[in-house]
């Protein structure tokens, strides 16, 4: 018995269409009210600058990472705090969606669609491969956070031999400092307010 659909069954059922995202008129001059007005999409869509910026599903790696890396952190965090993944969060006049965050529980349980940033502790960011992505990473979301006033940014790099690389920055006058690296193999210790303490090795198990 196959499991293939009868013959002329597409026809009778065509897939639905693509829903248009946004105006393909548009590049620019988007609003935070107009992000959150997006229909649901497979793709992961930032607003950055009045501009949407659409990056695939994460591959499975980076989502084995972003996981893994949840989880030590909810471990580390007091009963009041979670650690939750690919969340809005609404950074001045941007939308940006980091690959894990730190939040107040109750936010969380109240089913908030959007977080504003005063109410995040903490961002994670996994850098993805290409130059457009590793400089939303290292350049425009780390300068961002700051600017909202995240106390604590933490990247992680998947590519090098001693991969996983995980490096801790907190904020400061200037904005972020580094207060721990390590690869690999080594042991970081995060501060306050995510006291977590782990082999990065640890974030692909």
């Amino acid at each position: 018995m196959s499991a293939l659909p009868i013959e002329g069954w597409l026809a009778a059922h065509p897939p639905p269409a693509r829903a248009a995202l946004f105006p393909l008129s548009r590049v620019s001059g988007y609003t935070v009210d107009d992000w959150l007005k997006l229909p649901e999409s497979r793709e992961r869509i930032e607003l950055i600058d009045g501009s949407f910026q659409v990056s695939p599903a994460p591959m499975g790696l980076h989502a084995l990472c972003a996981g893994g890396l949840r989880s030590i952190l909810a471990r580390a965090l007091k009963p009041d705090l979670v650690a939750v993944e690919t969340v809005n969060v609404m950074v001045g006049e941007d939308g940006l969606i980091p690959d894990v965050a730190v939040l107040p529980r109750q936010l969380v349980m109240s089913r908030m669609v959007v977080f504003p940033a005063a109410e995040v502790l903490a961002v994670a960011e996994i850098v993805s491969p290409g130059p457009s992505s590793r400089r939303r990473d290292y350049e425009i979301k780390p300068l961002k956070y700051a600017e909202a006033g995240i106390e604590l940014f933490i990247r992680v790099e998947l590519d090098g031999a001693d991969a996983p690389q995980v490096e801790a920055l907190r904020l400061g006058r200037q904005g972020y400092e580094p207060v721990g690296r390590a690869a690999a193999g080594e042991r970081l210790t995060l501060p306050d307010p995510v006291p977590a303490s782990f082999d990065p090795a640890d974030l692909l198990l």
